[in-house]
């Protein structure tokens, strides 16, 4: 069969409209206006009891801690110094996210200042969003978050939270559905980088640390699901396996 090439433009123009005509669709069908929540001590009392839920407490004490994020990324947090190690594909980063600074390595090689910087940067974007996947809960009181509760059709009270400053979105909600005891069963997002607001993930797989620190490693959202494995807690380098701080590089 031979295409002219005006046939092969009316028949891009029509795969593109079908595909637009689609994302419309999908977004008249899914997206939800952001609720109103009202602030206030019943919000405040809320979002202390997810976090009681959680054990928050325990998290906070919590000095090391690694997890592998979807499959892509793998990650050991010092969080005592808030100095972190990330890896993917053949690269490394030692990352200061306080400061966004840190030494990249390409197959156990220092990558030169430009390229490195530029590396240093998405390891930070990664290890900002791959955290909140990990422990968002244990930031809804954290400098710069607005709380709120909203009532759903049901009757059941739910957490709204909202970032005006701090990560790499400020102004992103976020409205938590929470079981009887506090903890989160789901989240619905309004944030910048989904058009489509309320998209909601589940918050399950929920896992104890060896010092009582909850985590929840399944988090399915419309279409697929994202899961955190290989999360270990501990104390020092050496219960990961490692023989000399990973971080010395970044210290001197």
């Amino acid at each position: 069969m031979k295409f002219t090439k005006t046939g092969c433009l009316i028949a891009i123009i029509g795969v593109s409209a079908v595909i637009l005509i689609g994302l419309a669709g999908f977004y008249m069908f899914y997206n939800e206006d952001k609720p109103q929540g009202k602030s206030g001590p019943d919000a405040e009392q809320l979002a202390q009891k997810m976090l009681t839920a959680i054990n928050d407490e325990a998290w906070q004490e919590v000095k090391y801690v690694t997890w592998n994020f979807a499959g892509r990324h793998q990650y050991l947090w010092d969080k005592e110094r808030h100095l972190v190690q990330i890896k993917w594909d053949n690269n490394m980063v030692l990352l200061n996210p306080n400061t966004v600074e840190g030494i990249a390595y390409n197959d156990g090689v220092e990558i030169a200042k430009e390229d490195g910087d530029k590396m240093v940067k998405d390891a930070w974007d990664y290890f900002i969003n791959d955290s909140f996947w990990l422990n968002a809960p244990s930031l809804v009181k954290q400098p710069g978050t607005v709380r709120s509760i909203v009532t759903a059709e049901d009757g059941e009270q739910q957490l709204m939270v909202t970032y005006t400053s701090g990560g790499s979105t400020p102004g992103d909600s976020y409205l938590w559905k929470l079981d009887e005891s506090g903890r989160p069963l789901s989240y619905q997002m309004w944030v910048k980088i989904i058009p489509v607001g309320g998209t909601e993930f589940t918050w399950e797989g929920w896992t104890e640390m060896p010092n009582g620190a909850m985590l929840s490693t399944i988090h399915k959202g419309p279409g697929f699901t994202l899961e955190l494995t290989d999360i270990k807690t501990g104390e020092n380098y050496t219960e990961f396996g490692l023989d000399i701080d990973p971080f010395i590089p970044i210290l001197r």
